[in-house]
């Protein structure tokens, strides 16, 4: 988002802007006038200023009318799209109530997230907002500018988000890495020698390497990793009736093993932990939504 020239700007009479839309839509002076409830004299001098302002005529009479000049013309639609979203920034807000609500908000989040927040926020949803719409997205931190910069989504979670002025944050707390595998094959707590040894299954978004693998480097060890996913939610599928083992984030390992039989412990090597923080548009509000997000974080 381009930094705005303040100091500039104060040095403009933003209700020329209305004046000269008033004049090129109504291609008069005086219907201009009577439109804004103000005297021809006094319009005529915003025209002046206007003229004087921009170096150019803007409206030349002809035919008993004010016809815009190609500059006029030229600035008329960037015109109109500013005061129009400055008066849709500026109008008071309707109060938000969840029960009669249709809005459809959509969150930005890894699959790690939607495994772990997604049902809860749904359910929550349904309970308190029935006609309310909730689609989840895939996005991480370096692609969630552009998510919101692109209006992909309304909303984000992400894992040590990029730090932007423009994008409020509200912190929700933090995670941490567990390894995942099958109870009835794989005895735990696991041992550095023992996490050595076993086969791991990486999910990660480059299918290259993962946290683990920075981790093992920095203690001059590596892993054998034999498969590779993009996708959290495939992985227990890959781990059950196997010697395999995967590291991923806390919260997504707490929920894969309650729902599918695995079993979840500490990593054997320092991984330390990490912030997780909801984002959103620092005009939009969306403090209801935000609510039930922050309410379904937990690791």
């Amino acid at each position: 988002m381009p930094t705005i020239a303040l100091n500039d700007i104060t040095r403009l009479d933003l209700s020329l802007a209305v004046v000269f839309l008033a004049i090129f839509q109504e291609g008069s002076v005086s219907r201009a006038a009577r439109r804004l409830s103000l005297s021809q004299s006094a319009l005529s001098g915003s025209l002046g200023r206007l003229r004087a302002i921009t170096q150019d005529p803007l409206f030349v009479r002809r035919g008993g009318g004010m016809e815009p000049t190609p500059r006029a013309i030229a600035m008329a639609s960037d015109l109109e799209q500013g005061v129009g979203l400055i008066a849709q920034a500026l109008r008071p807000q309707p109060a938000f109530d969840p029960a009669t609500s249709r809005a459809r908000f959509t969150i930005g989040m890894s699959d790690d997230f939607e495994l772990a927040m997604g049902p809860a926020i749904m359910r929550r949803v349904m309970a308190e907002a029935p006609g309310v719409t909730i689609a989840f997205r895939q996005t991480n931190r370096a692609l969630v500018e552009q998510a919101f910069t692109a209006g992909e989504i309304d909303l984000a979670v992400v894992a040590d988000p990029p730090a932007r002025s423009w994008l409020a944050a509200q912190d929700l707390g933090r995670s941490a890495y567990a390894c995942l595998y099958d109870r009835q094959i794989v005895e735990g707590p696991l041992t550095l020698e023992t996490f050595l040894a076993l086969p791991h299954v990486l999910v990660s978004f480059s299918t290259h390497q993962g946290a683990v693998d920075q981790a093992l480097r920095r203690i001059g060890q590596q892993r054998r990793a034999v498969t590779a996913l993009t996708h959290f939610s495939a992985l227990p599928g890959f781990l059950r009736g196997t010697r395999a083992i995967s590291t991923i984030p806390t919260h997504a390992a707490r929920t894969l093993a309650d729902e599918h039989g695995l079993a979840h412990g500490p990593v054997p090597v320092e991984m330390g932990d990490y912030g997780v923080s909801l984002l959103w548009k620092r005009e939009a509000g969306h403090e209801w939504i935000r609510g039930v997000i922050a309410g379904a974080f937990k690791v």
